[in-house]
């Protein structure tokens, strides 16, 4: 079995979280168990209504043929990523968790850190 890849996303930024998911999606697809911690300004990107999607890079990255935000969600979902917002870090942006999509867990570092045990981490 893989080791994981934990990827720590602190930016509620376009670019940041397009390629955290890119990240996430790429080591799923490979076999390898993704999570998805995010935290601060990165809370967003797991919100129900995210507005990443509206980003006007997102039309720019169509036009290039570059999965953008909504369909990487949906198949970060498919494919099992691990999806945590950090309690924290949502009240800190002032969101209720009450925001967040289907299927994303609320949790603190400590449990990021468990579910990456002795896996890699990188931080967006």
């Amino acid at each position: 079995m893989s080791l994981p890849l934990g990827i720590l996303l602190r930016s509620g930024g376009h670019e940041a979280a397009h390629y955290a998911l890119v990240l996430a999606t790429g080591a799923a697809a490979i076999g390898r168990p993704a999570v998805l911690f995010a935290t601060n300004g990165g809370c967003h990107l797991l919100r129900r209504d995210t507005p990443l999607p509206h980003d006007p890079r997102e039309t720019l990255l169509a036009g290039r043929g570059v999965a953008g935000v909504a369909p990487l969600l949906a198949a970060a979902v498919e494919l099992g990523v691990r999806r945590i917002a950090c309690e924290a870090g949502l009240r800190a942006e002032g969101l209720d968790a009450t925001a967040l999509a289907e299927g994303v867990e609320v949790a603190g570092v400590v449990t990021f850190l468990a579910a990456v045990g002795q896996g890699q981490m990188l931080a967006l």
